[in-house]
């Protein structure tokens, strides 16, 4: 055997005082030394190079993925239960004419935040160029539109004031766009349960005047409801002195189950009950699925990366066998030369996935201003709100996703190191160095 068959690492190696602690500063610095390959070992820099981007780009999307679905569903039911109740209740021996006596009742149930009676029904909505569009009027309480903060804390152009006289309706901001509408024009609306005449029923039509223009952020909204005073819906829909139902806002939305039969106890008669999970079932668990599906084919990215780490270990090993046998017979042990392998890759995992988390918190922190600049770039509309329902892109990350996301990719980027970490703790030294 030769002298010049030794690395610089060992060479230097030698000089330093034996360490018996695991983890030590001798392995810690022969480890470092192995992450920085000569010229002749480039192809192991660029697998392990590989392997970090890989790493990095995995965790980076899964936190950000998971971050807009998770914003996605957040904004979702915020503005599907801040337009629409959390209960509704419903007649079933006959209509609500109580209504006021017994939406107090529902009121003073603990728990139960609102109780806003309506009279709903579909329309044909037009503006002054003929235009129409499908629209769906909501006939309710001025105090109670002011009390349902979505909208009224919404109001872009107008006020509640004719509202609440009883003089105007209110419309969404992309009603009133596609329409040509603003405040003070009148919007005509078509209903086809109309007069009984001797000729059959003909079609109600009405205009109003628009008092208020409001944008709650979900375009499904704001392009088909309008708001139209209790008394005047009532007479509109021929339901003098009747609601179609009360809607229920509670305190807290996950405990409707609790709440049911005290609001059965204080309705006094049969009522009909359905609650916000009911309603969205399918829209709710169709996004869970999605969001499942989506972490375990994107966890595919970290765990080709983690073999990544594998192969360019495996080939690390073998280049540095003579290394490793000169490091045997100076007396450096089994344990300590398999830490030295694990502490080169497993730095490889950690530093990707440091990488990862920044990239993936940044873009979440401007997941918006990247939309719209890439918007601008390909002079497309990325993430339409007309096919998406909401006016921007949202990101929410929760801090147990994200925390389970970095101990995955850590852990498989620790477990890919084992097997060539324990195949370097076991390389022979005659062997290895039998013809050198």
């Amino acid at each position: 055997m030769t002298t010049g068959t030794a690395s610089a690492e060992t060479a230097d190696a030698a000089a330093l005082p034996k360490s018996s602690g695991a983890f030590s500063a001798f392995e810690r610095m022969v480890a470092w030394r192995y992450l920085r390959p000569r010229r002749k070992e480039a192809f192991i820099s660029v697998i392990a190079g590989f392997s970090f981007l890989g790493i990095t780009l995995g965790v980076a999307t899964l936190i950000i993925v998971m971050a807009v679905m998770n914003g996605f569903r957040g904004e979702l039911i915020t503005r599907i239960l801040g337009i629409n109740g959390h209960m509704i209740v419903q007649p079933i021996d006959g209509p609500f004419e109580d209504y006021e006596a017994l939406t107090k009742r529902l009121k003073a149930v603990d728990g139960v935040r609102l109780a806003i009676p309506l009279v709903e029904g579909q329309t044909l909505a037009s503006g002054a160029g003929g235009a129409g569009t499908g629209a769906l009027v909501r006939g309710i309480r001025a105090d109670d539109l002011s009390d349902l903060k979505t909208v009224s804390q919404n109001i872009k152009a107008g006020n509640l004031i004719s509202f609440a006289a009883g003089d105007g309706v209110l419309i969404g901001s992309r009603m009133a766009q596609n329409l040509g509408l603003g405040v003070g024009d009148e919007i005509k609306l078509i209903s086809p349960d109309g007069d009984v005449t001797p000729l059959g029923v003909t079609p109600r039509v009405k205009s109003y005047k628009v008092s208020g223009i409001f944008t709650i952020g979900m375009s499904e909204y704001d392009a088909t409801i309008i708001y139209m005073p209790l008394d005047e819906a009532q007479l509109y829909f021929n339901a003098n002195g009747l609601v179609q139902s009360i809607e229920l806002y509670v305190d807290n939305p996950d405990n409707v189950d609790r709440l049911r039969p005290k609001i059965e106890a204080a309705a006094g008669r049969q009522i009909y009950i359905t609650d916000w999970r009911q309603r969205n079932e399918t829209f709710f668990s169709a996004l869970e699925v999605e969001r499942n599906v989506m972490f375990m084919i994107l966890t595919l990215i970290v765990l080709v990366a983690a073999l990544n780490i594998v192969s360019g270990l495996i080939m690390l090993v073998k280049d540095k066998g003579s290394d490793i046998a000169i490091l045997r017979t100076m007396g450096a042990t089994s344990g300590s030369v398999m830490r030295i392998f694990f502490m080169t890759g497993a730095s490889i995992g950690t530093a990707g996935t440091l990488a990862g988390l920044v990239i993936g918190v940044l873009v979440c922190w401007n997941i918006e201003g990247i939309r719209e600049f890439f918007s601008w770039v390909l002079g497309v509309t990325l993430f339409n709100p007309e096919l998406y329902f909401l006016s921007k892109l949202p990101a929410e990350m929760d801090p147990g996703e994200t925390t389970a996301v970095i101990i995955m990719a850590l852990g498989l980027s620790f477990l890919a190191t084992l097997i060539p970490a324990w195949r370097a703790s076991r390389l022979d030294p005659v062997q290895a160095l039998r013809y050198e």
